[in-house]
């Protein structure tokens, strides 16, 4: 588990050193999570990770993760509620941007299956 723990960490390090030597606009730890995405997708298929385990913890303390963000959102609610406009409409805009990408790449994938259950269904007749 330790192992996989340092994976992690690892991982987001590399991912803020390259953000910020490169002076990238993306953030360090989400150049991580490519990076540790990239890891796990090319170790050997039956090989056991600590990183998984390491994950697990995470997901069933999740509600920690949060504790943060409000605190944040509790400092700056005088700000907030000055710039309330902008917020709520980047807010609306980035719910939708989102919602329409999920759309379309379920949209996209629905087609991809169906067409590959057809030809799929085509050679075995």
């Amino acid at each position: 588990m330790i192992n996989g723990a340092l994976w992690v960490l690892g991982c987001q390090l590399v991912g803020e050193v390259v953000a910020r030597w490169l002076d990238l606009p993306v953030p360090g730890p989400v150049l991580g999570m490519v990076l540790l995405f990239g890891v796990l997708s090319v170790r050997r298929p039956g090989q056991q990770s600590g990183t998984l385990r390491v994950a697990d913890g995470l997901l069933r303390h999740l509600q920690l993760l949060f504790v943060p963000v409000t605190v944040g959102i509790m400092v700056h609610a005088g700000t907030i509620r000055q710039e309330w406009l902008p917020v709520t409409g980047g807010l609306v805009l980035s719910w939708a941007a989102g919602l329409v990408t999920v759309a379309g790449l379920a949209t996209l994938l629905v087609r991809r299956r169906g067409a590959a259950d057809e030809s799929l269904s085509g050679e075995s007749s």
